[in-house]
């Protein structure tokens, strides 16, 4: 299934068992996770998808890239390829995970679909890589719902019709320094209209806007 939607054939099957294995099903199973695939896959995501922009976008700024690579780079961006790959179908989890809803959890998605990519780069090499990253990054610069800024958007409603400005607070971070998680809320006033968590700051606070932006009505 997987190997049709990215219109590749893995020659190591193994390899492609190995980037679907999540470390809660390792550990019961006592089989190698895809967490060492997981790291190689981050990597050559974020410098295919720069080079992507790089060349598609030539009148752009720096900054304007990195936003635009922000955007694409991000855990939710992931496991929406996650889903569009139907990766959230064949990945192997634990008893506890699985229990819990970790078929649909975005960390595990987004995860788990850059495992495969760099499973990708192991089996297949560094030019069928860059061409499966480079259509998916193609298609989301042809969708309009990747860019949205939910800050900004939220911050123009609030304004007009509470005559407030959101507070964002960090709730907490955990990991370590290189792979940091942020948990962040959002007030008008005292009352909390959104929570967002996210590798960076900034896409933990676009994703705590975004849950406002739906509930602005309550």
């Amino acid at each position: 299934m997987i190997e049709t939607k990215l219109s590749y054939k893995f020659k190591n099957k193994e390899l492609l068992q190995t980037a679907l294995t999540h470390s809660s099903y390792a550990n019961e199973c006592n089989v190698e996770s895809n967490e060492r695939l997981e790291f190689l896959g981050d990597a050559i995501l974020g410098c295919v998808v720069a080079r992507v922009l790089y060349d598609n976008f030539p009148e752009s700024t720096e900054g304007e890239l990195s936003k635009l690579r922000s955007a694409i780079v991000s855990r939710t961006n992931f496991a929406r390829y996650a889903l569009k790959l139907k990766i959230d179908k064949q990945i192997l989890l634990g008893k506890g995970e699985e229990n819990t809803g970790g078929r649909e959890r975005e960390s595990n998605l987004a995860g788990t679909f850059e495992a495969v990519i760099g499973a990708v780069y192991i089996d297949g090499g560094y030019r069928k890589t860059c061409s499966i990253i480079s259509r998916l990054t193609n298609e989301s610069l042809k969708s309009s719902n990747i860019f949205s800024d939910h800050k900004t958007k939220f911050q123009e409603i609030a304004q007009k019709k509470f005559r407030k400005i959101p507070r964002y607070k960090i709730l907490s971070e955990e990991g370590p320094p290189h792979e940091k998680t942020f948990h962040v809320e959002v007030k008008l006033g005292s009352k909390i209209y959104g929570v967002g968590k996210g590798r960076s700051k900034k896409e933990a606070e676009q994703l705590a806007a975004e849950e406002a932006l739906k509930r602005i009505d309550i």
